[in-house]
């Protein structure tokens, strides 16, 4: 399971133009469920976005999360983080998992993240949406749930 974390000073997502889902300062996350991946997966991935240090202290220094800022989460299901890009021009997404398996551990991961008590707001599974993002910094991070092994 992949996740990329961009940080926001505000973002938002869109489905055929009505706004679903709005978040002021926090992050964007957008996940990729991969074949293979489980709910261990989901909460591993969760903890670390809730509580990787990325926001600036008093001195300037990466020292608080999410959680010590209050920051909000916008949370966006995104398969082509499992691109395989390997060979030829075309990505190959055959370690994406299936929709099924993907959505379910979707759904854990924004539960999981939830009950830390952050706000999420999420984007709606399997639609084709537009994100408007805000970074600060910019400040993006790739999480993979299999380098905690």
């Amino acid at each position: 399971m992949k996740a990329l974390l961009q940080r926001v000073i505000r973002a938002s997502v869109s489905i055929a133009g009505e706004v679903v889902g709005r978040v002021d300062r926090g992050l964007v996350v957008f996940v990729g469920v991969a074949s293979g991946d489980t709910e261990k997966d989901a909460q591993y991935l969760a903890q670390k976005t809730a509580n990787l240090r990325i926001f600036a202290d008093d001195e300037g220094r990466f020292n608080l999360s999410t959680l010590n800022v209050s920051g909000e989460l916008l949370v966006v299901s995104q398969f082509t983080l499992l691109a395989d890009t390997k060979k030829g021009r075309r990505p190959s997404f055959t370690s994406a998992a299936a929709p099924a398996q993907a959505e379910e551990l979707f759904e854990r991961f924004i539960t999981a993240v939830r009950n830390t008590g952050l706000k999420v707001e999420t984007g709606r599974f399997q639609q084709y949406m537009q994100v408007e993002i805000h970074n600060d910094g910019p400040v993006t991070i790739l999480l993979d749930s299999r380098d905690r092994f």
